[in-house]
This record gives C-alpha cells, sequence and structure tokens, in this order.
C-alpha cells in the first residue's frame, strides 16, 4: 500500500506534497529534519493522504496534485475542510 501526503508546516506557510509506503517513518523524517527540501520549515502535521495499491497510481496522483490544476483542487478541497 502506498500513500500520497500533504504535509503544513506548524511554523510557516508552507507545504509538502509527496509519497510513502509508510506514512508514519516519513512522517518522522521529516520532523527530525532529514529531509533537505522540508528541513528548514519543520515541524509538519499531516491534513491529507490518499492510499493506492502500487507505486505507480500514488506518484502519478502525487505529480497531478503537484500541477497546477491539481493543487488548485487540493486547495479548494482542503480550505473547505478548513485544513489548508
Amino acid at each position: 500500500m502506498y500513500t500520497v501526503y500533504v504535509l503544513k508546516s506548524t511554523s510557516h506557510n508552507f507545504h509538502y506534497i509527496g509519497h510513502t509506503s509508510d506514512i508514519t517513518k516519513r512522517h518522522k523524517t521529516h520532523n527530525s529534519g532529514k529531509v533537505r527540501s522540508t528541513k528548514a520549515y519543520r515541524t509538519f502535521t499531516i491534513i491529507y493522504t490518499e492510499e493506492f495499491n502500487d507505486k505507480s497510481s500514488a506518484f502519478k496522483r502525487e505529480m497531478y496534485l503537484k500541477s497546477a490544476e491539481g493543487n488548485a483542487w487540493l486547495r479548494t478541497k482542503l480550505k473547505r475542510d478548513n485544513v489548508w
């Protein structure tokens, strides 16, 4: 099982979108500062997840959410849910 996730920094106006096979471990890795692209924005909360059966589908969804169209959809959804 693979998870596409969105992290929100608790100290900065920063969001991160990624995918992983172990969301708990990956979340800890982000919060410990071991991920170069997110190190300066620690700490994070998980604000959105989607589950996929295979890595390819998860990667495609991650790329969509990072696109202009996908990011607009995500912002609208998460603002409606009061988590953006």
